[in-house]
This record gives structure tokens, C-alpha cells and sequence, in this order.
């Protein structure tokens, strides 16, 4: 029988736009998470270094217990709150899997599939670039892709312009790659229900796998107004942090696939019961995982490799950048599938010497602009 044990350590790396936390009990077991709250890493990195004087010397075994004192504590709400909660939650759960010697995966119910289906993020580019991306993921196993088919280029276009461009890059894209290939549009908060509405009607004949975010994340009753109107599955919520803002899209926007981050809406705990709503309501799980880095990423893995309604998860490649050299290993990427490994817990480790090196993303404040001056949707 394994003793009790309390935690006696909380670590804080913020590195580039993500933030690490690493909980170490007094038993030497250690747990790790990440927040892909990614415009404002410095301020997540506060609010987890508040939650130290609670964390440290309490049990971490009750992982619901503390997500509840941890979120109801203040009566605090947002995604600054949302990453940290996400990061320390990641870990809790890393350290669990570790008490008990099995993965993650393990303790959520068990394998519900056998890898999780990964769906790459094509690029910006020229059409012609953007074709040749996709074709290039298709020749690599991907079975699903993610296209950002609305670009900065477009808000300085008129209406009949931007419409006929829109509609030309997709076709070549489909045309090039042909109906084996599930491929996702992401208008990315940059229109509104009128001429996104319009738009996807005309897209429709091409059978994109869904439209992500077609207007900006302002009101699920916006989209409704989108969903209601258009033949094609909508996707959006990868901004949301709770269940309670998931209720309304789930609810009200006439949603086939929600988009939860496990790096801003709460860790296992939270996204897990999301999870379960989207499913009641028959939809679908497109998690948003971009741009996470290499724990959120199989945290999301191992979320996925348990949960029935896991339709694909967004992904970069990783392999060879920057993301590499931040743990020990990443999660094994195999003809287009992410596979996590059997070892207890996520199964990697930080390394603390190059996280601590790396710079901290500060993202300048640069939106948009209309052809007249004015600030775009986004």
C-alpha cells in the first residue's frame, strides 16, 4: 500500500508563449502540465505563482477537489485563469498516473481507439503554396487537414472579390488533393454572419470537413445565425474556458464539432466533461491544439485516446523545431497518427535547462485593417 504524500514544490517555466508547471511531492513523484494561453504567458505565470501557498502541502490526489477551490477561490473568470488551472491540472493528473504506475489514458477509462487521428495546419501561402502543403500531408499519411483559408490580404478586398478568391483557392485545393482527404476551413474570426453565411454556401459543393469560427467567438447566437443557414458542419470554441461558456455553444450555435483546448479550458478535468456534453448532443471534438507546445500536446493525446467522440486533433509538426528540445521525447507521430506511449503518467520529462534559455513571447498589437483604417474582425 503507497503512503500518503503531499506536494512540496511548484516549478514555473515560461517559455516562448507557453507556460510549464512541474509539482513535486515529498515523495519525489513528480507531475507535468502546460498552458497554451499563449498571448499573455507572463500572466499566467502570475496567477499560478498566487496558487503556490494553496498548492504547496496539500494532497494531490483529489484532483476535482482542488480545480473547484482553485476556480471558485475568488469568483475569477477568463483565460489567463482558464491556463493556469489547465497547466496545474495537466500535472496533477501526470501525477497521478505516476502514483499509480499507468498512463494518463489509462485512468480515463482506457483506449476508446487506437491512435488519435491528427489533422495538420496547412500554412498561409499563395494558392499555389497552399496546394502543394496539402498535397504534400496527403503523400505523408495525413488523412485530414486544416486550411486558414481567410487571409490578412483579404480584409483590404471588396466583397465580390474576396468572395470569388475565397472560393478559387479552395477549389484548386480540393481539386488537387481530390475527396479522399478531410480537409477543415478556418475562416478564423474574421467575417460576419452575412458574408460568411454567403461564402460557405458557396463552399458547400466542395464538402469541407467543417467551417471553424466563421464569425468572431463574440456570441454563440451570432454563429446560430451562421449554422442555421449554411449545409456545411460548423466547429468553433477554442477560445471558451468552462463548461458553462461550452453549454451556450454547444447549446445555441449550432455546432457539429466543438474545440476545446486542454491547455486554456481546464486540464483533464474540465475538458473531459465538455467532452461529454458535445457528445450528448451528438457533435463531435476538433480540440484546438495550435499552438500548443509538446505536453499540452499529448495531454490532448491521451485525452483523445479515451474519449468516443474524438473526431481529429489539430496539430504542427514538431519534430525538428524548437518544441523538440523542450522534454525528453515527443509523442510519436505515425502516418498521420499520434500514438501515446504506455509509460506512467504523460510520459516525459521537462528539460529545464533550454526552457529556462528561451525568450518570452511578447506579441506586438497588430490587428487587421479595413481598407478605410478601421479595425478588422478577428
Amino acid at each position: 500500500m503507497k503512503g500518503p504524500m503531499r506536494i512540496e514544490q511548484v516549478e514555473i517555466f515560461v517559455a516562448h508563449s507557453s507556460v510549464f508547471v512541474r509539482l513535486t511531492t515529498d515523495t519525489g513523484l513528480r507531475g507535468i502540465g502546460e498552458s497554451t494561453a499563449f498571448a499573455y504567458p507572463r500572466a499566467v505565470a502570475e496567477v499560478v505563482a498566487s496558487l503556490k501557498g494553496y498548492l504547496v502541502g496539500s494532497d494531490p490526489m483529489p484532483v476535482e477537489h482542488h480545480w473547484l477551490m482553485m476556480y471558485r477561490a475568488c469568483g475569477w473568470r477568463g483565460i489567463t485563469l482558464g491556463g493556469a488551472l489547465s497547466a496545474i491540472d495537466q500535472a496533477l493528473w501526470d501525477l497521478r498516473g505516476r502514483y499509480y504506475e499507468e498512463p494518463v489514458w489509462q485512468l480515463l477509462g482506457g483506449r476508446s481507439r487506437r491512435a488519435v487521428r491528427a489533422m495538420l495546419v496547412i500554412p498561409t501561402g499563395t494558392t499555389d503554396e497552399v496546394v502543394a502543403a496539402t498535397m504534400a500531408a496527403q503523400a505523408a499519411g495525413y488523412t485530414a487537414v486544416k486550411v486558414l483559408l481567410h487571409q490578412h490580404e483579404h480584409h483590404l478586398m471588396r466583397h465580390a472579390q474576396r468572395q470569388l478568391d475565397l472560393v478559387e483557392r479552395f477549389a484548386a485545393i480540393r481539386s488537387a488533393v481530390g475527396p479522399g482527404l478531410d480537409i477543415g476551413i478556418e475562416l478564423h474570426r474574421n467575417m460576419q454572419p452575412g458574408n460568411s453565411t454567403a461564402l460557405i454556401n458557396e463552399l458547400a459543393q466542395f464538402r469541407p470537413l467543417f467551417v471553424e469560427d466563421p464569425v468572431a467567438p463574440d456570441s454563440p447566437m451570432a454563429l446560430g445565425e451562421v449554422s442555421t443557414k449554411v449545409g456545411v458542419p460548423m466547429a468553433a470554441g477554442e477560445r471558451n474556458t468552462t463548461i458553462y461558456e461550452f453549454r451556450d455553444y454547444i447549446q445555441l450555435a449550432g455546432l457539429s464539432f466543438v474545440r476545446p483546448d486542454i491547455g486554456v479550458a481546464g486540464g483533464f478535468t474540465h475538458v473531459r466533461k465538455i467532452c461529454a456534453m458535445a457528445e450528448a448532443h451528438h457533435q463531435g471534438v476538433l480540440p484546438h491544439a495550435v499552438p500548443s507546445g509538446p505536453v499540452a500536446t499529448t495531454a490532448h493525446v491521451h485525452l483523445g485516446m479515451s474519449v468516443p467522440n474524438w473526431e481529429a486533433q489539430e496539430h504542427v509538426e514538431q519534430s525538428g523545431t524548437a518544441l523538440e528540445q523542450m522534454v525528453d521525447h515527443l509523442t510519436p507521430l505515425e502516418d498521420g497518427y499520434l500514438r501515446p506511449l504506455d509509460a506512467p503518467g504523460l510520459g516525459m520529462e521537462l528539460q529545464d535547462a533550454y526552457l529556462e534559455a528561451l525568450p518570452v513571447a511578447v506579441f506586438p498589437v497588430t490587428p487587421d485593417l479595413r481598407e478605410d483604417g478601421s479595425v478588422a474582425l478577428r
